[in-house]
């Protein structure tokens, strides 16, 4: 699938890091680093800007060893952009950990997963067919 891109960044497009990763990497493009402290969040922009196909989003995630070695993750995991967003890509990041974080320009902050979705049309009922779970929810299907 093409994606119409606009890379107003200092840094490479996207791309998938091995022939079967689902996500493509998103690098911080900043003009100077960022310090995070404790708990804190950020806007951290991109300098990318896409066009997606209708019935498509690009879902922001976060990066698996950000986490883990740092503590710091997508704050709306997934985020969304949605097919008719033309703005810039940005990635909310926060600092989860004890410990202030710095962002370079160039990090990898985040991945981006393009994925299919659907539009729901809505058909108000006034009964739900049965289910062998019914309404029994978090944590009722343990055994």
């Amino acid at each position: 699938m093409k994606i119409r891109i606009i890379n107003k960044s200092k840094h490479a497009l996207p791309k998938y890091q091995t022939a079967l990763s689902a996500g493509m990497d998103l690098y911080a493009n900043l003009d100077k680093s960022i310090t995070m402290l404790p708990l804190e969040r950020k806007l951290i922009p991109t300098g990318l800007f896409i066009e997606l196909p209708e019935n498509y989003e690009a879902q922001i995630r976060p990066r698996s060893g950000l986490a883990i070695k740092n503590g710091v993750t997508v704050l709306n995991a997934p985020g969304t952009v949605d097919a008719d967003y033309r703005g810039e890509i940005g990635v909310i990041l926060v600092n989860l950990s004890k410990d202030d974080f710095t962002i370079n320009d160039g990090d990898r902050i985040a991945q981006m997963v393009i994925a299919r979705h659907e539009s729901a049309i809505w058909e108000e009922v006034s009964e739900l067919s049965e289910t062998e779970r019914g309404g029994g929810g978090f944590g009722s299907t343990s055994k």
